[in-house]
């Protein structure tokens, strides 16, 4: 899956230099390696103390770590160009707090990078997970149309691109790599591991104007404020501040 998002993150995110990016669920920090390679300004979150710990020791003052839940992120609106979920959502509850926490602190987009359920190799997992209890098997495999629901029901109707790896068994993938004129064909929504990428839309904004009264001291309640007593002397003004004329 690195080598695969070695190529799908850069073609969906298009990541421009020194951009902020939190990896949330960045496990042993193993993706943010990858987001280094991007230049990008590395952040990243992750609910386990002790994989927080593993990832300041592969990465050291090249990224802030924090120990945080993707569901009550501990940052302000907007604090991050990009968000990027990689294997995070096939372990959560539910993962829409985690979609909508993703899009408020990030600025410009989010990406979920997810396995693919209906592909041959999850196929396959589900197959032995049955069989042989381990990590995965209470993992939650999603598909194309079942990612793009949930970020749709998190963030809106936002701009979605996505990208899939080879939707074809592994031996056949390794027979086209020997065989030069055979091509697996173009990214289908079967492939092992699934790349979604959100655009965040703003459908609000604001325009914030500074006061124009110049205080010279301030005492008591806001009410009583200088502003409010510059106009005491004016006839037919009230008190109210929502008399003030703008």
């Amino acid at each position: 899956m690195d080598k695969w998002l070695e190529s799908c993150l850069p073609a969906l995110l298009k990541p421009l230099h020194g951009e902020r990016v939190l990896d949330i669920g960045c496990g042993d920090g193993g993706h943010l390696l990858l987001l280094q390679k991007l230049g990008l300004d590395l952040w990243g979150i992750d609910a386990s103390s002790y994989m927080i710990h593993r990832a300041r020791e592969r990465l050291g003052h090249r990224c802030a770590l924090r120990t945080a839940r993707a569901e009550d992120l501990p940052f302000e609106d907007n604090s991050f160009d990009l968000a990027v979920m990689i294997n995070t959502l096939e372990f959560l509850d539910d993962p829409l707090p985690a979609l909508r926490e993703a899009g408020r602190v990030a600025r410009r987009a989010v990406f979920v990078g997810a396995m693919n359920s209906i592909s041959w190799q999850g196929l396959s997992r589900g197959a032995m997970n049955f069989f042989n209890q381990n990590p995965l098997s209470r993992a939650r495999f999603f598909t194309l149309w079942g990612l793009k629901l949930c970020m749709r029901n998190a963030l809106g109707d936002v701009p979605l691109v996505w990208k899939s790896s080879q939707g074809v068994p592994r031996i056949v993938e390794r027979a086209c790599r020997v065989i030069p004129w055979v091509s697996p064909g173009p990214s289908l929504p079967f492939g092992a591991h699934i790349g979604l990428a959100a655009t965040v839309v703003y459908r609000v904004k604001t325009n914030n104007l500074g006061l124009k009264i110049r205080v010279r001291s301030q005492r008591g309640s806001v009410p009583e404020g200088v502003a409010m007593g510059k106009y005491r002397g004016v006839g037919g003004v009230s008190r109210r501040e929502g008399s003030l004329s703008v």
